[in-house]
């Protein structure tokens, strides 16, 4: 499958870049991946360039109204995905501000990473380091030892 990973900036902090290089790379083993940077300079901007930059792929955006996963949960719903036809997802991670209510209703799912409030860094880590763990279950590789 195909991960279209949009993220309105990128990892600003070396911490999270190295990271960030580092899951993704890791996540290409098991799916195409495409990064796609975007910017605005307004929420309403960065959501409409998020738009955009999904096209017709069935987003998941980011956001902290949406489902929460375990590692196990998140592997099957990706799975279930692909299953279903989904050739590509795109994943999106927003602004300071998040998403706007009318992307949200766009949205095929809303992805909750935690309950906690994320740096923005952090949460493009966590995501890509959440979607190589997911991976590596589906393909019932032992990195995953929860």
């Amino acid at each position: 499958m195909r991960l279209h990973l949009i993220t309105v900036g990128e990892p600003k902090l070396a911490y999270a870049r190295a990271g960030w290089d580092e899951y993704e790379k890791r996540l290409r083993r098991y799916h195409k991946v495409q990064v796609t940077r975007v910017s605005g300079k307004t929420q309403a901007a960065e959501s409409e360039a998020v738009a955009r930059a999904a096209g017709k792929a069935p987003m998941i955006l980011l956001d902290p109204r949406g489902q929460q996963f375990t590692s196990e949960q998140l592997a099957q719903y990706l799975d279930t995905q692909a299953l279903g036809g989904h050739g590509e997802l795109a994943l999106a991670i927003g602004g300071p501000d998040g998403h706007t209510e009318p992307l949200r209703q766009q949205a095929h799912h809303l992805w909750s990473l935690s309950r906690l409030t994320l740096p923005h860094d952090l949460a493009m880590l966590v995501m890509t380091e959440a979607l190589y763990r997911a991976a590596t279950i589906s393909a019932g590789e032992p990195y995953h030892r929860g």
